[in-house]
């Protein structure tokens, strides 16, 4: 972070001869000389009086000195904050959030067993629930962002993370405030008959492709609209403006504030848990064996 000729002028300067100088750093006296020179040179300026006794510091180079001393203990009070800050973000855990994923959950494990992980911080990275996008978040897993609670039965997702299993969350359904079921505190397939269902297109989600082939074999009444793979907000609105029946989940039950998210008659639930890189360090490993440690033992 300096220049290197400046470690070898302040031992000369400390010792008061080239000869001492190199024995104090290892080199030659002829080494040092030569260092010496080319500060000089380099500087345009005389900062030894060479005696045959030994070397004084010039009225320049005195100044020089006070300086060099400054610059290098500087310089090692900058490489040390940053060995700190990079020692502080290896014991760093960055957790993922988004509307539909929010870090709440996690927050809620972590308070639980932080105490295997005292050394460690949490740092919060939001990030976008946009379905175009949403699959280079989930590859970001173990760059951008360690860990991710999310609900996922999703081939896609599940290609590219590993998951720790934490719960199941139930599948209702979600109308505007306006809609003539928003009253209802349960939904039948009665209720629903007649109605358009907007649910994710066939293919990448087991459950959801278990409640396509119910409704299509049981209740051909219900009308299905395909939506993107991964919900967005733009799925909420779309449901809230269109007077559809949205399938959702009992844990977005908050995310649009016109829609009203009510339970069904079925018993379709969607897995939960703890995402993070398919290749994980020993650090990451360890809390999600600490987590289903906790969970075989209860």
């Amino acid at each position: 972070m300096y220049n290197p000729l400046l470690r070898t002028f302040i031992g000369v300067a400390d010792c008061g001869s080239f000869t001492k100088a190199a024995e104090a750093l290892y080199i030659s006296p002829t080494s040092v000389m030569k260092q010496i020179n080319s500060l000089e040179d380099h500087l345009g300026l005389k900062l030894f009086d060479r005696k045959p006794n030994g070397v004084t510091l010039t009225f320049v180079g005195r100044s020089v000195y006070k300086d060099a001393r400054f610059i290098i203990d500087y310089s090692a009070n900058a490489l040390s904050a940053a060995v700190k800050l990079t020692e502080e973000y290896e014991k760093t855990f960055c957790i993922g959030t988004s509307l539909l994923n929010p870090a709440k959950p996690f927050m809620d494990i972590w308070y639980r067993h932080n105490k295997d992980f005292a050394d460690y911080k949490l740092h919060l990275v939001p990030f976008d629930d946009n379905h175009k996008n949403i699959m280079n978040e989930i590859n970001s897993l173990g760059e951008k962002f360690d860990f991710l609670i999310g609900v996922c039965d999703s081939k896609l997702w599940l290609n590219k993370c590993n998951m720790l299993f934490l719960g199941r969350y139930r599948k209702m359904c979600a109308v505007s405030k306006s809609h003539r079921l928003a009253s209802k505190a349960f939904l039948t397939f009665d209720d629903l008959s007649g109605e358009t269902l907007m649910m994710v297109s066939k293919g990448d989600s087991d459950t959801n492709d278990s409640i396509r082939k119910d409704i299509e074999t049981n209740h051909p009444t219900i009308k299905i609209e395909d939506t993107a793979y991964f919900y967005d907000m733009s799925v909420f609105n779309r449901c809230a403006e269109s007077n559809n029946v949205l399938l959702t989940l009992e844990c977005w039950k908050d995310v649009h504030p016109n829609l009203v998210t009510i339970p069904v008659e079925w018993d379709y639930s969607i897995p939960y848990g703890l995402l993070y890189a398919l290749n994980p360090p020993e650090d990451i490993l360890r809390f999600v064996r600490t987590i289903e440690k906790a969970r075989t033992d209860v």
